[in-house]
């Protein structure tokens, strides 16, 4: 006879061997290679982004060697700009310290011109303030006989110059 709680259990047995095999089926068959597929994806763009990383730690060694050339660069520039500008300062500083010794050499010869000039200005003046004054005592002291004297004395001066030459 046949017993029909032996083949109940026989049945969830098999059910469950059957469910599991055709799990294992479904996995072998769609869900693994998706997930193989995905495992895949998911290297590649780990292996993309270390890529990108190495390339960008490279980038970044190359930027602060850049930047390490750029500074010592901005450095002779400024080093250069000092010098220039000393040189030039000092070149400015001679042109004009030699302008104005140069200025100051013309003032003197001004000076010296103006002083000849006043010096003479002051001569000409005294002579003809020497001649006002002379004139007017000689003409208080000489009169008309003293006057024929003088003119008489001169003229024989004159002749006998003559007669000599």
């Amino acid at each position: 006879m046949i017993n029909y709680e032996q083949v109940a259990v026989w049945s969830y047995v098999l059910s469950a061997v059957l469910f599991v095999a055709v799990m294992i089926v479904i996995w072998i068959k769609w869900i693994q290679p998706a997930v193989l597929a995905a495992q895949a994806n998911n290297n590649k763009q780990i292996a993309e982004a270390e890529r990108h990383r190495d390339e960008a730690k490279a980038a970044l060694e190359a930027l602060r060697l850049e930047i390490g050339g750029a500074e010592r660069d901005a450095q002779l520039i400024r080093d250069r700009a000092n010098s220039q500008g000393k040189h030039e300062s000092e070149a400015t500083i001679a042109e004009a310290k030699q302008a104005g010794e140069r200025a100051l050499r013309n003032a003197a010869g001004e000076l010296e011109r103006a002083r000849a000039a006043a010096r003479e200005q002051l001569r000409e003046e005294l002579l003809d303030k020497a001649l006002a004054s002379a004139r007017a005592e000689a003409t208080k002291r000489v009169d008309g006989t003293v006057n024929a004297k003088l003119v008489n004395r001169f003229v024989s001066s004159l002749t006998t110059e003559a007669d000599r030459g």
